[in-house]
């Protein structure tokens, strides 16, 4: 798929940028990197560099945190029994784990339950409340869902249950009969609006705290469980989050819970991980616990200390991710045909695609796979209990919610954030929600936004990339873009693109990849890079022809062998 390149900062200011060389003696474009991140003097980089836990925000500048607390507190006083409701992916489990670590220091009478996807679906659902009251439980406390389970929780109320709220997503026009914890929240003052769901549950345990007089140093060894959900829910990692992750990810490393050493293990991966590790080897296995069985697993993973029991529940939710990948290339691949064979395909701006008999558990996946393919906004439904459901993803320059949020009147429910959602809604009404959604993307998605962007930071040479020095094993510049780790929304890895390159050497590896050796005329360095999909690129880089390439810097480490690559993230020739 052809993309438009974007270069950042053509008008940087050169004095501003002269004085973080100087103050810092880093090279220019280390300085540059720093200057686009908004990062222009003393105080900011060193914060940038040096993310401090003294700097999170007073939990209580969220809205309802004071009554969520006292409520909280008198009923621990009373001793009566709290559940801990927690959504079935990464980013509610781990905040029901978080959660759970974090009171049971306090108060013993506390249970948790997250919700079967196929029988009871996203968020707070009756068969839950019902379980709470069963069990004498006198408050629920909802994490990364709720905000807009207005009904559920009035349900809950008149059965003498009081509600607590630990949401981030977008609330609709009426907020529940709850305490409402959720900076997304417009009569919310909170200065950091991006947390994940896991981290709005740890302000409450940082509120709780805080009340009770206790010191915080239980609750940072709670950092990795945040790390996770921020990596897994692709939040912004910039703020509160960058801390929360920085400092989650230094315990996760230093000090790893059972669980992440053996999933580690079974993914023949070795630690330290990255922000990236996370998203790609931890994520997705604890994600496939509430995809193909029950999230109750992932939680039930996280908080033992046994390592019999680690093993086993490792184990088994390392086999349901392999089956998530089957159903997932299954599904991906039944639905490009769907997309081949709708003739009226090419004329509309989004994708809709339907199966009854698709696994529930991997639309959300499927949706983004097909955007790879066909880049416009997203829906992949299938039918669960006598009702369609899905989940939709979007692309730059086009909110989802807003799009969701115009067809209300046809859905069921729906929730979730700009870039990606739930929905629910009848069979009948499919035909004319197709409708209306595609004519809400027509009317506010140009033809200009659907070419994908790939956002260049830097134009460079490669011989910058050793900064002229060639004599270290590890780049100078390498080394120094490590330390804007973690990366992510917000603070990606930089993107370099050089011009004039041809290449010494290519190959096609797995049919697919692209194995390349390049160089620039005049120069000494020689470079791997490797390009995965870009097989069908090959012609365009063969016989000495010069090409343009964008790429992300990485070390490649190989029977012993540490060596640069060069990671392709999209190459062109040059006319």
């Amino acid at each position: 798929m052809e993309k438009i390149w974007e270069l950042k900062g053509e008008n940087i200011d050169s004095s501003e940028v002269d004085y973080l060389c100087n103050r810092f003696k880093i090279e220019k474009t280390i300085a540059k990197l720093l200057w686009q991140r908004g990062l222009r003097n003393e105080e900011e980089v060193l914060k940038f560099f040096n993310p401090s836990l003294q700097d999170l925000h007073d939990p209580f500048m969220l809205k309802d945190m004071d009554e969520a607390v006292g409520l909280l507190v008198n009923t621990m006083a009373k001793g009566e029994k709290i559940m801990l409701f927690g959504d079935y992916d990464v980013d509610g489990t781990t905040a029901v784990a978080t959660m759970f670590l974090g009171i049971k220091e306090l108060h013993q009478d506390l249970i948790y339950y997250i919700p079967d996807r196929y029988t009871e679906g996203y968020g707070l659902s009756i068969q839950g409340i019902d379980f709470a009251k069963s069990q004498n439980c006198t408050l629920i406390i909802t994490l990364d869902c709720g905000v807009k389970a207005v009904d559920k929780i009035a349900y809950a109320r008149n059965l003498g249950l009081n509600v607590i709220v630990c949401d981030h997503h977008e609330p609709g026009e009426e907020l529940p009969n709850a305490l409402v914890l959720d900076p997304k929240r417009k009569d919310c003052n909170y200065p950091f609006k991006e947390l994940s769901g896991c981290g709005v549950g740890f302000k409450l345990l940082q509120a709780l705290y805080k009340k009770k007089g206790l010191p915080d140093n239980h609750l940072f060894d709670l950092l990795d469980f945040l790390a996770i959900s921020i990596g897994a829910d692709i939040v912004s990692v910039t703020g509160e989050n960058r801390i929360l992750a920085f400092h989650g990810l230094k315990k996760l490393n230093t000090n790893p819970r059972l669980f992440v050493s053996k999933i580690a293990e079974l993914s023949s991966r070795k630690l330290p991980f990255t922000l990236t590790d996370v998203v790609f080897i931890l994520a997705p296995r604890i994600n496939a616990a509430g995809r193909i069985r029950s999230g109750m697993h992932a939680v039930n993973m996280m908080l033992s200390n046994d390592s019999q029991e680690i093993n086993t529940l490792t184990e088994a939710i390392n086999n349901d991710n392999k089956i998530r990948r089957e159903f997932d290339e299954q599904i991906t691949n039944e639905a490009l045909d769907q997309i081949d064979a709708d003739i009226e395909f090419k004329g509309k701006k989004s994708t809709i695609v339907y199966n009854p008999k698709w696994h529930k558990g991997v639309v959300g996946i499927v949706a983004s796979r097909l955007i790879e393919t066909h880049y416009r906004p997203t829906i992949v439904l299938t039918k669960s209990n006598n009702l369609i459901t899905g989940s939709a993803r979007s692309i730059n320059h086009f909110n989802l919610y807003e799009a969701l949020e115009a067809c209300k009147d046809m859905l069921e429910q729906f929730g979730g954030h700009e870039h990606a959602a739930g929905l629910t809604l009848k069979e009948e009404n499919l035909p004319e929600f197709c409708k209306r959604f595609e004519r809400f993307v027509q009317e506010n998605l140009t033809d200009s936004n659907m070419i994908p962007e790939q956002t260049i930071d830097m134009e460079i040479d490669l011989a910058d990339i050793y900064c002229h020095q060639p004599t270290t094993k590890i780049p100078r510049l390498k080394k120094a873009i490590d330390a804007f780790e973690p990366f992510g929304p917000g603070n990606m890895k930089p993107v370099f693109r050089t011009q004039n390159l041809y290449t010494i050497d290519s190959r096609v590896l797995k049919e697919k990849h692209l194995k390349l050796k390049v160089r620039q005329p005049q120069s000494n360095f020689t470079f791997d890079a490797i390009g995965f999909g870009f097989s069908s690129k090959e012609l365009e880089v063969a016989n000495g022809l010069l090409f343009e390439m964008a790429y992300t810097v990485e070390i490649n480490e190989f029977n012993g062998q540490t060596n640069v690559q060069l990671n392709i993230k999209d190459l062109r020739a040059m006319c």
